[in-house]
């Protein structure tokens, strides 16, 4: 990830659930709200309910590479969280990078504005 830092504080991810804008599919849910920083920061969240830890850190390790390839046609100074759902355990990674693309598309996050 070129310029983006993590969410890793828990009122960081409060404050997105809260008052940042969302959108969600069946396999994962996008929330993401304007930062006063120049980078954008990224947050994925993976439940227990998805599976053990091997699952879990397949699903997040997918949505960070997704998230990276697709990083240079986001729009900068946003933190994203990505919040995986049950059913994205048994996702290929390609039904999540559609999902993904899908729901950047319907947050207004693609393109080179500032």
């Amino acid at each position: 990830m070129q310029s983006t830092c993590s969410i890793k504080h828990n009122y960081e991810f409060r404050r997105l659930y809260n008052s940042g804008k969302s959108a969600a599919s069946g396999l994962i849910a996008l929330y993401c709200r304007r930062n006063r920083q120049g980078a954008s920061r990224l947050g994925i969240t993976v439940s227990t309910k998805v599976g053990k830890a091997v699952v879990r850190n397949r699903v997040r390790r997918r949505l960070k590479e997704i998230y990276r390839l697709h990083e240079p046609l986001l729009r900068r100074g946003f933190d994203i969280v990505v919040v995986a759902r049950v059913k994205s355990r048994e996702a290929t990674y390609r039904q999540l990078e559609a999902d993904f693309l899908r729901l950047l598309d319907k947050l207004d996050l693609k393109g080179a504005k500032v």
